[in-house]
């Protein structure tokens, strides 16, 4: 080859390896000493590559293991704190006595009961979100009914959506749509996905959900018409412990792992979890899942 098409050839070759993530090396037969030299040095890079995406690796696996473990430690005198807390609460409003202690102490009572349900909550997300990356999350997939599923879904939230008046657009088919999956684990990122729609949307008092088929999957579209995300934002959406910011420039209270969390889920059941938003006119996530009873085999699950 001449030199030209040397340097063509190696950049193909360069640009199939990167975009398939491989752990080739670069090989190309030639005489010229330049186009050997550009192929040593292009080998030195890809190695470095492969080393820092291997010690990336290893650091998720010790940080994912760490998680775990401090999550299982800490659940256990929490559950004892949160017994103590809750017990005290039921046996006030069973009997009605106050034990001549005054009001103030009683509401400081429920903020740390209150605090302590949210430090669980998050445990139990790092417990899950760890499990899930190293594989230890065994999920039930099988056949289930999705739109009896998002019905009552959305049912959940029909009391708080009333309450912040917001206006709510439902478009469920009334035929069975069946999904394959875990339908646990759809619940749990639904209830997320919802919930994120009333958090950050609650400046445009609107959420839209349905359900379609799309070619072999069933796709699920929640919107919310709020302060939406920037580009920035939705590239990151989905990372672990990121918290958009609200419309005033303020982060939204929230442990930033729900998302991470669903859209680890998604995946493991076959199936994608993605986002789109336009400030102020549509933030749209859109759960897209196997149909039918066999679903994806496990080499064509999303990795």
């Amino acid at each position: 080859m001449r030199g030209r098409e040397e340097t063509a050839f190696l950049a193909r070759e360069l640009a199939r390896i990167l975009d398939e993530g491989s752990d080739e090396k670069l090989m190309v037969f030639t005489g010229r000493g330049e186009t050997k030299e550009l192929c040593a040095q292009i080998n030195r890079l890809l190695e470095d590559r492969q080393r820092l995406a291997a010690e990336f690796r290893e650091r998720e696996t010790a940080i994912s293991r760490m998680l775990s473990n401090v999550s299982h430690d800490i659940r256990t005198p929490m559950t004892v704190l949160l017994g103590y807390l809750e017990m005290l609460r039921l046996q006030r409003e069973r009997t009605g006595e106050d034990g001549a202690l005054p009001e103030s102490v009683w509401e400081m009572a429920g903020k740390a009961e209150g605090k302590a349900v949210q430090v669980m909550e998050l445990m139990e997300q790092f417990f899950t979100l760890s499990r899930l990356r190293a594989g230890e999350e065994r999920l039930s997939l099988k056949r289930f009914e999705l739109g009896e599923v998002c019905r009552e879904c959305v049912l959940d939230f029909y009391e708080s959506l009333t309450l912040r008046q917001f206006e709510v657009e439902v478009s469920i088919p009334e035929g069975e749509v069946p999904a394959f999956g875990d339908e646990t684990a759809v619940r749990r990122i639904l209830f997320n996905l919802i919930s994120n729609g009333v958090r950050y949307g609650g400046d445009g008092k609107y959420l839209g959900f349905s359900l379609h088929r799309e070619a072999s999957f069933a796709c699920v579209r929640v919107r919310d018409r709020g302060a939406g995300l920037s580009p920035e934002e939705v590239s990151h959406v989905f990372d672990r412990l990121f918290r958009a910011e609200g419309g005033s420039g303020r982060e939204v209270p929230g442990t930033g792992l729900g998302l991470s969390i669903a859209k680890r889920l998604a995946e493991e059941m076959g199936g994608t979890l993605s986002v789109s938003s336009e400030p102020f006119v549509e933030t749209c996530f859109s759960l897209r899942l196997p149909l039918g009873a066999e679903g994806p085999r496990a080499d064509e699950r999303i990795s």
